[in-house]
């Protein structure tokens, strides 16, 4: 993969930077989603507007991928990307580079009709393809190094407090 020193500048910048300030790096992104018809929402964040739907399976229409397949996207794209600013930081060239996720699930938690089955995946799989000339435990060292720094491994991998705040407005029906 081309344009590593850039990156690796980038990235050095940014790390220094927080060294020295880390409230630089620190604050609160915010996403907005809005419910639109057909069991579908169109979710907001700054300039970007990604649109999530349900199948027809579900009583939906179908006008997007649904949000399981955003959430193994942002996964599997974390550690792609993730692998490939180590790879410029650590100096291991990459010629190719793949990511695959692998959900595992069980519908009747989703659907409510067997109390025993989680709701959520029952396990999960990445499997990372890569092509370098790079001595194989460089790239071993490469994957450890950015699964250790990868903020959505470690988000799917361990429980992230959660809180939720209701504000509910009478409608004019």
């Amino acid at each position: 993969m081309e344009g590593a020193a850039p990156v690796r500048e980038a990235l050095e910048r940014a790390a220094k930077a927080v060294s020295l300030r880390p409230a630089v790096g620190q604050g609160t992104a915010v996403t907005k989603v809005r419910l639109l018809p057909g069991l579908a929402a169109e979710a907001v964040e700054g300039p970007w507007r990604l649109t999530v739907g349900m199948t027809e399976t579900y009583g939906g229409s179908s006008a997007a991928p649904n949000p399981g397949v955003y959430g193994r996207t942002a996964l599997g794209s974390c550690l792609a990307i993730g692998y490939a600013m180590w790879a410029a930081r650590l100096g291991v060239p990459l010629d190719a580079l793949e990511v695959e996720i692998q959900a595992d699930y069980d519908v009747r938690g989703e659907l409510g009709v067997a109390d025993e089955v989680r709701p959520g995946y029952l396990r999960m799989r990445y499997v990372v393809r890569i092509e370098s000339p790079a001595p194989e435990a460089d790239v071993l060292r490469l994957l450890d190094t950015a699964e250790r720094y990868s903020s959505y491994l470690d988000d799917f991998a361990n429980p992230v407090p959660l809180e939720r705040e209701v504000h509910i407005t009478a409608s004019a029906r």
